[in-house]
C-alpha cells in the first residue's frame, strides 16, 4: 500500500510529481505519480548511488524495453521513460489490482478455476516476451498484480535476452530462490524454460498459499529447488500432473508455453467470471482509495534541515480547467487492467485486450463482436460535442481523456493518445483525422500565448503528420478552442484572441470562425463570433457539418437557446440564423442530421428546416402534436427517430409524413438520448441495458444486444454498430 513521501523524495521527476511511495529497493524506488493535468502512473527511479555505474544503467534501459516488449496487454504499459537523465527513471500505468502474494493473503487458497485461468492468461504473457527472445528470470508473486481481466507481470529489473550473460556471470545465481529453476539456482543459463518453472510455482503458491520448496534461508531453498521434489499438498488432483511436468528438473522436459495454457484452460468466460468476489472487491477498493490519496510529506529529522525543493505550480490543462470552472467532478486514471486472453502463436487469434480502466466493470461478457475497456467517456459531456466517437476509413476514433485509434473490424486498439496533457481536439469527414491543439513554436504566438496548431493525425500510429500548420494570430492555449469539423480537406474552426484565464470565455477576448485549407496551406475566410458572457459553460458550437455548400451548425446562445446557423463555406456568410425553441443544449451535442434540402432537428419535437433559407418544411407539433421524439438518423431516403413512449419511427424526410411505427411494445422504454443507428435490414436502438434491433420491414423488433453504450455510430465499412459507454468500446452486428 502507499506510504507518505520522505522529507528527501523528490518534488518533480521528469514531468511527474510524487504523490506517495509504492516501495523501495536496492536498485531504486517507486512512486505513486501524477502529471499536472490529472494522470497517475507509477513512477521507478535509480537510487543516485547506483546512477553513475554504467552496467546499472545499462540494465535500467534493459528493464524498459522488457517492460515495451511484454506491453499493456500482459505488463504495465511504459507511459514515459528517460534513462540517460540523471536518476534515470520509467514511468509505467499504475495497475489496479492487488500483487499476487497480497491476493493469496487477502482470499487463502485461490480456487482451482483461478489458478487455472491465471496460469493460462500469464503463459499468453511469456509467450509474447519469449517470442521477442526475452526471458524474465524473476517470477515470482509479487511481480504479478491481479487485476479484473487478467495479470499483468511487472519488474524487468533482471529479465534479458535469451543467452545473453553480458550482465550476469555465469556461476552467479540472480533472482529469488523460492521461485527459481534449478538451472538459475546453479547459476547456469535460465532459458524460457526456466520461466515456465518459476510459473508453476507460482501456481502451486496460487492453489496452495505456500512456495512449492518451503520457506528459509536462501541456500537452503536454492539446495531444494535444485535436487528436492517439490511440495504440492494441497494442489488440485488433476492440477498435480500438469504442474509436475512443469516443475521436472530437465528443463528439456517442461512444456511450452502455448501447451501449458491449453492444458490448464480453454480460455471461455471472462477473468473476472474466475475471480473470487473478495478479490473483485478489493481491486473496486483500490480503483476508488487509489484518488483518495493525498499527497504527504514526512518532515525532515530535527537534525537534518528540510531542503526539498519547492514544487512548480502546475498548469492544469484547458480542459481541465474548463471542467473545474463548470462544477464537473471526475476521477481521469491512467491505471491498467490486464486482458483476459489465451495467446498461442499457432490456432486462432487471441481477443483484443480491455485497455486502462478506472473501476470495477460488469464481469459478464456483453453480446458484443468485440470489446475493449477504454478510460471514463464521460467526462467532456458538458462541454465537447460530436458525440466524442468519429469513424474514419477502417477506425473507429474515440474521444475522452485519452484520443484512440481502434481497428474496427476487430477491435484491436492501434494507438492512444493522452488529451488531458495535451489538450487536443479532432474531427474527420470519414476519410482523415485532423487536431487542434497548442503549438510549441511560441516565437509567433502574437495573440496572447502560444499559437494554435492544425495538424493531421497519422491513423496507424495516432501521431501528428504534415500537413501542419502554426497559426500565430490565435492563441492555443485559450479553453474555447474549437474544432468544429472538417470536409474536403478544410478545417473548420473557432478560435480567440486575447490572455488565457482560467474560465472558459474572458470579456477580453476576441473570438473568430475560421476556414483553412490542409492540402494548400492557405486560410479561407475569417469571421467574428458574438461575445459570449464569461463562465458560459459550453464551447460556441455544439455541433457541426458541411452538407454541400453549407456549414450547418448548432449554437448555444448566452440566453441558453439552441440556434440553427447556416453559412456559406465559400466565405463564411451567414445565410440564417434561427432559434430552436424547446431544444436543451446538452441533448444535441452529437453529430447533425441533414441532407441537401433539410436539416432535421429533435430532441423534442421533429422538425426539417430548409437549407436555402431556415424555414420550416414540417413539423411534428402540427402533424403529430404532444409527441416527444429523441435525435434522427437518415438513411436511404428514410428519416429514423425513436418516440418517447412508442419506439422507433419512419418518416418520409420531404414531407414528414410517417412510413410507419414501432409494434410490439417494446419500444416504449426507448432512449432518447442516442440516435438510432441504421443498417440496411434493422435499425437499433437502447431500450436500458440492452441494444434492440428493430426490422425495417416490419417494424416489429427482432433481437437485442446486451451493453454499456450510451453512445452508438455506424461503421459501414465493418459493418459494425459501434458503441461507446460504461467504460467499454464494443462492435455489434451491423445488418
Amino acid at each position: 500500500m502507499p506510504s507518505p513521501l520522505t522529507h528527501d523524495d523528490p518534488q518533480e521527476i521528469g514531468p511527474y510529481r510524487p504523490v506517495a511511495r509504492l516501495g523501495s529497493g536496492g536498485m531504486g524506488t517507486v512512486y505513486l505519480a501524477r502529471t499536472a493535468g490529472g494522470r497517475t502512473v507509477a513512477l521507478k527511479t535509480m537510487h543516485a548511488r547506483i546512477a553513475s555505474d554504467p552496467a546499472f544503467r545499462t540494465r535500467f534501459r534493459l528493464e524498459t524495453d522488457a517492460a515495451r516488449v511484454v506491453g499493456e496487454r500482459y505488463g504495465a504499459g511504459v507511459v514515459d521513460a528517460d534513462a540517460r537523465a540523471e536518476t534515470p527513471w520509467l514511468a509505467t500505468e499504475y495497475v489496479l489490482g492487488p500483487p499476487l502474494d497480497d491476493a493469496v493473503g487477502l482470499c487463502g487458497p485461490l480456487p482451482e478455476t483461478t489458478v487455472r485461468a491465471l496460469g493460462a492468461a500469464l503463459c499468453g504473457a511469456l509467450g509474447q516476451l519469449h517470442a521477442s527472445d526475452v526471458v524474465h528470470r524473476d517470477l515470482k508473486p509479487s511481480n504479478i498484480l491481479v487485476t479484473a481481466y487478467g495479470p499483468k507481470v511487472i519488474d524487468f529489473g533482471i529479465a534479458r535476452a535469451a543467452g545473453d550473460e553480458h550482465l550476469t556471470r555465469v556461476g552467479a545465481a540472480v533472482g529469488t530462490p523460492a521461485f527459481m529453476s534449478p538451472e538459475q539456482a546453479g547459476g547456469q543459463e535460465h532459458s524460457a524454460a526456466g520461466d515456465v518453472f518459476a510459473l508453476a510455482g507460482l501456481l502451486v503458491f496460487a492453489a496452495t498459499g505456500h512456495p512449492p520448496f518451503g520457506h528459509g534461508q536462501a541456500a537452503d531453498l536454492l539446495y531444494r529447488v535444485q535436487y528436492t521434489e517439490p511440495d504440492l499438498t494441497g494442489v488440485p488432483e488433476s492440477l498435480v500432473p500438469v504442474l509436475a511436468q512443469c516443475l521436472d528438473k530437465n528443463p528439456f522436459r517442461r512444456p511450452t508455453t502455448d501447451r501449458l495454457a491449453s492444458q490448464l484452460h480453454d480460455g471461455a468466460g471472462e477473468f473476472a467470471d474466475h475471480l473470487p468476489d473478495t478479490l473483485l472487491a478489493d481491486i473496486a477498493r483500490r480503483a476508488t482509495e487509489v484518488w483518495q490519496i493525498v499527497p504527504d510529506r514526512l518532515p525532515a529529522p530535527a537534525d537534518v534541515p528540510d531542503t526539498a525543493p519547492t514544487a512548480a505550480p502546475a498548469r492544469w490543462s484547458r480542459r481541465r480547467l474548463l471542467l473545474t470552472g463548470t462544477g464537473a467532478t471526475a476521477a481521469l486514471t491512467a491505471a491498467g487492467a490486464g486482458a483476459w486472453a489465451l495467446t498461442r502463436r499457432s490456432g486462432a487469434q487471441p481477443r483484443p485486450a480491455p485497455g486502462p480502466s478506472n473501476s470495477l466493470l460488469p464481469r459478464k461478457q456483453l453480446d458484443s463482436l468485440w470489446q475493449i475497456q477504454i478510460r471514463p467517456d464521460d467526462l467532456f459531456a458538458d462541454v465537447m460535442p460530436q458525440g466524442q466517437l468519429h469513424v474514419v476509413d477502417d477506425m473507429v476514433v474515440t474521444v475522452a481523456s485519452e484520443l484512440t485509434g481502434v481497428v474496427a473490424r476487430t477491435g484491436h486498439r492501434q494507438w492512444s493518445q493522452h488529451l488531458m496533457d495535451s489538450d487536443w481536439e479532432v474531427a474527420s469527414d470519414g476519410g482523415r483525422l485532423l487536431g487542434l491543439g497548442p503549438s510549441d513554436d511560441r516565437a509567433n504566438g502574437r495573440a496572447g500565448g502560444d499559437p494554435l496548431l492544425l495538424a493531421s493525425i497519422n491513423l496507424r500510429t495516432g501521431e501528428l503528420a504534415d500537413p501542419t500548420v502554426s497559426l500565430g494570430d490565435f492563441n492555443g492555449e485559450l479553453v474555447a478552442d474549437q474544432m468544429v469539423c472538417t470536409a474536403n480537406g478544410v478545417a473548420y474552426v473557432a478560435a480567440g484572441r486575447g490572455k488565457y484565464v482560467d474560465t472558459t470565455f474572458s470579456a477580453a477576448q476576441t473570438w473568430y470562425l475560421f476556414a483553412y485549407d490542409m492540402d494548400a496551406g492557405k486560410l479561407l475566410w475569417t469571421k467574428p463570433l458574438p461575445a459570449r458572457r464569461p463562465g458560459s459553460v459550453r464551447l460556441y458550437f455544439l455541433s457541426g457539418s458541411v452538407v454541400g455548400r453549407h456549414l450547418v451548425a448548432l449554437q448555444e446562445a448566452d440566453d441558453g437557446t439552441v440556434h440553427a446557423v447556416v453559412r456559406d463555406i465559400r466565405n463564411g456568410t451567414v445565410r440564417w440564423d434561427r432559434p430552436l425553441d424547446g431544444v436543451k443544449a446538452g441533448r444535441v451535442q452529437q453529430p447533425l442530421t441533414a441532407d441537401d434540402h433539410h436539416l432535421y432537428a429533435g430532441a423534442g419535437r421533429l422538425r426539417a428546416l430548409r437549407l436555402g433559407d431556415g424555414t420550416v418544411a414540417w413539423d411534428t407539433r402540427t402533424t403529430r402534436p404532444g409527441r416527444t421524439y429523441g435525435l434522427p438518423a437518415l438513411k436511404d431516403g428514410t428519416l429514423y427517430a425513436v418516440e418517447k413512449g412508442l419506439g422507433l419511427v419512419a418518416f418520409d424526410p420531404v414531407s414528414g409524413r410517417v412510413k410507419w411505427e414501432e409494434k410490439g411494445g417494446q419500444g416504449a422504454g426507448a432512449d432518447l438520448n442516442a440516435a438510432p443507428v441504421i443498417g440496411t435490414a434493422y435499425g437499433y436502438s437502447r431500450r436500458g441495458s440492452r441494444l434492440w434491433a428493430v426490422d425495417l420491414s416490419t417494424g416489429a423488433p427482432a433481437h437485442s444486444y446486451k451493453t454499456t453504450g450510451n453512445r452508438f455510430i455506424a461503421h459501414e465499412k465493418a459493418k459494425a454498430v459501434i458503441a461507446q459507454g460504461g467504460g467499454f468500446l464494443a462492435a455489434f452486428p451491423l445488418r
